[in-house]
């Protein structure tokens, strides 16, 4: 499968690292950006605006404008190729990212946006304003994850309810949404994430990786049979 994903989250671009992609020359063809791969197969492919600055830590303050031009060439200037999923990665909120996105896949098929919450209300409130900016724009929702549900002692294994438990599902009951599942604090994923390594992979046998497992191949089915 040929995977594309675009990191739209323009001031936290933190996919490359989650990848362990560093900052690596992002070259041009005659088609545009060539994006970057992480396999020699070249089955995923990343753009993000953090292989663009010179400077890691350095701040992008962008007015509105300018965030959507940019987000304008990433979708119609990269030479993605013959992509099954692209996957695209925006910051939190409804704001100029979520418009620009959905603007410039107009000519393309959305198939829907997936949803991510912690357990707590706070967290649910500004996903539920999230559901309403999908409902008015059109965007199918394929379904809310819970995430940091609950923490998973790395010693005993056994998980811990540090926020509240259950918020993701009831939201999901409340609108009408697919709940997909939950997805532990787990400190194995965290480690890896930090250190760019493949978590599932290197723990195929944790809770965390049944989770994740059990959502995405949840989502791959929506989506064949959509």
């Amino acid at each position: 499968m040929a995977v594309g994903i675009l990191d739209v989250d323009l001031c936290g671009p933190s996919i490359p690292r989650m990848l362990s992609m560093g900052r690596p020359d992002v070259h041009q063809c005659d088609s545009g950006w060539v994006p970057v791969y992480t396999d020699a197969q070249k089955s995923l492919a990343l753009m993000s605006i953090g292989f663009l600055l010179e400077d890691p830590d350095e701040a992008v303050v962008w007015r509105g404008p300018k965030k959507t031009a940019l987000i304008g060439q990433f979708v119609s200037d990269v030479a993605w190729g013959e992509l099954d999923v692209l996957l695209v990665d925006t910051p939190p909120g409804t704001s100029d990212e979520h418009l620009a996105v959905l603007e410039n896949l107009k000519k393309h098929r959305v198939d829907g946006a997936v949803l991510v919450t912690t357990p707590q209300a706070v967290s649910t409130g500004d996903v539920r304003r999230e559901i309403t900016f999908c409902k008015k724009t059109g965007v199918p929702i394929l379904g809310i994850i819970e995430n940091m549900s609950g923490f998973v002692c790395p010693h005993c294994s056994e998980c811990s309810n540090i926020f509240s438990k259950g918020g993701g599902e009831e939201l999901a009951k409340l609108t009408g949404s697919v709940f997909l599942g939950s997805v532990p604090l787990d400190p194995l994923l965290s480690g890896s994430i930090e250190e760019g390594k493949d978590f599932l992979q290197s723990f195929p046998n944790s809770a965390t990786f049944s989770a994740i497992s059990s959502i995405s191949q949840t989502l791959l089915n929506s989506l064949q049979t959509a």
